[in-house]
């Protein structure tokens, strides 16, 4: 073929199982909110000293804007299991349509996560190296060693081998994603089939061990957040979901999770309950936006994934900066420097998709290319 004539088009999608519309602008919002929201959950860190697993801080007493923002710095980190339910709406718009996609599936994955993944590993690293040298034990993530390093690299360092978060903490939700991930890629050609009934019981099998207390409990959670993720799409999929259900579905999760909390204490239900709530009214924003004026949502969430590996890097980095110059940590505890980690937490997200994320990503698409037309030629 004459290069000039570009590559080949891509297949056309398999039908029905593409919904219509083609992007979700709120749904990207909502991941660069959920990011910013796990921010104020790890601030914190800025608080505890060089000491072992098991400080507490008290966050009442030490946080800045604490008591207007006490359900951010208290539940930030629940905005996690909302990324695994995204994430699996997502997919399933992506790939379940895509003839291609048993082939190109794991390239586009390694293109777009691994990068990023191993630059702030590496970082890491060396900070906290050198966080250690000075204080003689790590910052928060206390496995600084070559096993939890080597697991790390293809991002298996958290399926159960490992004996606590370790170098860039944050990542521990990335890895059991990975998971997530080859159990859709292998289940592909199945939901293709029947997504409703592949993916509805995957993820309520796997969530009812979660509940049941299985060892791996990271790994079900996820696996049970994303697949009912899937299983979403696939409800809408076939017209079950149009704005009014999703708002009524929304309403009565909100219900469910007040119950939940109020009458049973019983946290991973509310969590779950509050998590599809979510998902649920941004997905009606979503329908409801029919001349997508929310589209500057796309590059906004493209923005998510940098902020979330970029902000413990800064954080030791800060730390050092301030224990070395400063001598206390005191200055967290103004409000004007809370805003400032947050802003330069999403500045960083946004910059590194744009030239380090988006670069990498290309070059290693442009290199799968090379080598798989050489590979052709042999």
């Amino acid at each position: 073929m004459n290069a000039a004539a570009g590559p080949a088009p891509r297949p056309a999608p398999l039908p029905g199982l593409r919904l219509a519309k083609r992007h979700f602008n709120a749904l990207d919002l909502s991941r660069v909110i959920a990011a910013f929201f796990v921010l104020f959950w790890h601030y914190q860190h800025f608080f505890v000293p060089p000491v072992g697993y098991g400080f507490h801080v008290n966050r009442a007493a030490m946080i800045p804007l604490y008591h207007p923002l006490r359900w951010l710095f208290d539940y930030g980190h629940m905005a996690v299991q909302y990324f695994w339910a995204v994430s699996g709406f997502v997919f399933a718009h992506v790939y379940f349509a895509d003839s291609t996609a048993m082939q190109r599936f794991w390239l586009a994955r390694v293109a777009r996560l691994w990068p990023l993944h191993l630059l702030t590993l590496v970082l890491v690293a060396g900070l906290q190296a050198l966080y250690t040298h000075i204080n003689g034990t790590a910052f928060i993530y206390h496995e600084q060693d070559w096993k939890h390093f080597l697991l790390s690299i293809p991002l298996a360092h958290y399926w159960g081998w490992q004996h606590n978060q370790s170098f860039n903490g944050p990542s521990w939700s990335l890895s059991t994603e990975i998971l997530a991930y080859a159990a859709f890629w292998v289940l592909l050609p199945a939901m293709r089939r029947a997504p409703l009934l592949v993916s509805l019981p995957v993820a309520v099998i796997v969530l009812r061990l979660f509940f049941l207390g299985w060892p791996d409990e990271p790994v079900l959670t996820c696996i049970g957040y994303f697949f009912m993720g899937v299983a979403v799409y696939a409800a809408a999929l076939r017209g079950w979901l149009p704005v009014p259900v999703l708002l009524g579905s929304a309403v009565a999760c909100v219900a469910a999770a007040w119950i939940a909390t109020t009458r049973y204490h019983a946290e991973d239900a509310t969590i779950l309950a509050g998590t599809f709530a979510v998902l649920f009214a941004t997905l009606a924003i979503d329908l409801a936006d029919k001349r997508d004026l929310l589209a500057f949502g796309r590059q906004w969430g493209e923005a998510s994934y940098g902020i979330y590996l970029w902000h413990f890097p800064m954080q030791v980095a800060l730390v050092l900066l301030i224990d070395a110059t400063l001598g206390s940590r005191a200055i967290a505890q103004q409000p004007a420097f809370l805003i400032f980690f947050l802003v330069a937490s999403v500045a960083a997200g946004f910059a590194s998709h744009r030239w380090i994320e988006r670069p990498a990503q290309k070059a290693v698409l442009r290199w799968a290319g090379r080598w798989s037309g050489k590979a052709a030629r042999a």
